[in-house]
């Protein structure tokens, strides 16, 4: 049963360590809230997609470990050094979920424009797949926003999908490059109008509309950035609904 509306989850969340190694992780409450946005199947589909840390087996394997037991139907789309499903349109459109991993924004877009995932991913969003993901797996829903794929100094990109038609600030309170440039960036046109999100926050849109923020952590918050009368950018809190 599809979203009854397009629907995208951008997030700074998703999988907590269960602390016995780097790739033993848990599923965090944001999945339970994709899968209800997803129209509660009682056997969710979800696929991963680890493009932006180049399809790290390490992390797919994280994945589907974090929901061994689970009803949850894993599946992962790799596309180095070629796609893992043989038909790549026909497999998106058949999840409830799709997940997208942190990491290069950057190359997971040249990527997925190269294989065409970016008509398949519009066409997945219209259909009523939920489209979610954190910090790499957020900024590309939007128009842009700031990243650290081109090395320590964060940059702008601003060739997202742009299913959403605004800019996305991730990690918002735990990288300190990423609030000053994201205010630059806004206020002075390079991107348009958006909303940020602290570690632990996330941003749910029907169409193009934010319906509500999350977080899965007390404090943590989103923020909606615009340019100011003065020219200056201009950050107002948006609370949260705190995840059970």
């Amino acid at each position: 049963m599809p979203a009854t509306a397009p629907t995208i989850l951008a997030t700074s969340m998703g999988f907590a360590s269960r602390g016995r190694g780097p790739a033993d992780w848990a599923p965090g409450p944001v999945f339970d809230l994709a899968f209800r946005l997803a129209g509660g199947p009682p056997r969710p589909r979800l696929c991963y997609l680890g493009t932006a840390t180049g399809d790290d087996p390490a992390r797919v394997a994280a994945v589907y470990g974090a929901f061994a037991g689970s009803e949850v139907r894993v599946s992962h789309l790799s596309l180095f050094p070629m796609p893992t499903v043989a038909d790549v349109r026909a497999h998106l459109l058949a999840q409830d979920v799709v997940w997208v991993g942190g990491g290069s924004v950057a190359n997971l877009l040249a990527v997925w424009r190269a294989h065409g995932l970016d008509e398949v991913f519009r066409e997945a969003w219209e259909a009523g797949v939920v489209l979610a993901g954190v910090s790499a797996g957020s900024l590309c829903w939007h128009v842009g926003g700031t990243t650290d794929s081109f090395g320590r100094d964060l940059r702008p990109v601003t060739n997202g999908l742009g299913l959403i038609p605004a800019s996305n600030g991730v990690h918002h309170d735990s990288e300190e490059q990423r609030r000053p440039l994201y205010h630059r960036l806004v206020a002075d046109g390079t991107l348009p109008p958006g909303h940020a999100t602290d570690d632990g926050a996330g941003l749910v849109y029907r169409g193009t509309e934010l319906v509500e923020a999350v977080s899965d952590r007390p404090g943590a918050a989103a923020y909606r950035v615009a340019r100011g009368p003065d020219g200056a950018a201009v950050e107002t809190r948006v609370e949260p609904r705190l995840l059970g």
